[in-house]
C-alpha cells in the first residue's frame, strides 16, 4: 500500500479512520531528531505490511490533527482500529514492537 502522508483532516478521516483496516499513524516533525531515527522504520513497515494503513502526520503542517489527538511529544505513534484509537506509543520504538502491535490489530 505504501506510506501515506496526511496533511489535512479530510484525508485523515478518509484514509485512516474510514479505511476499513487497522492503521498506524506516526505524528512527527522535521526538526525532531528521534523522528528522523523512527522515519526509516515506519517506511520499512509500510513496504512490508499490506493489512494496515501506515501514515505520517507532520505536526507542523497538520497542527489541528496533533491538537485533536492530544499529541504533545514527537514522535507519537497512534494505532487505530475501526476508526478509534486503541494504542499510543511515544518515542522511538523498534520495528519488531510496532509490527507486533499491528499484528494484534489484524
Amino acid at each position: 500500500m505504501g506510506l501515506l502522508h496526511i496533511d489535512k483532516k479530510d484525508n485523515f478521516v478518509k484514509d485512516v479512520l474510514e479505511a476499513g483496516k487497522p492503521a498506524m499513524v506516526d505524528f512527527w516533525a522535521p526538526w525532531c531528531g528521534p523522528c528522523k531515527m523512527l522515519g526509516p522504520i515506519v517506511e520499512a513497515i509500510s513496504d512490508e505490511v499490506d493489512y494496515a494503513v501506515i501514515a505520517k502526520v507532520d505536526v507542523d503542517v497538520a497542527d489541528d490533527l496533533a491538537t485533536e489527538y492530544g499529541v504533545q511529544n514527537v514522535p507519537t505513534i497512534i494505532f487505530f482500529k475501526n476508526g478509534k484509537e486503541v494504542k499510543r506509543l511515544v518515542g522511538v520504538r523498534s520495528k519488531t514492537e510496532l509490527v507486533s502491535v499491528l499484528e494484534e490489530l489484524k
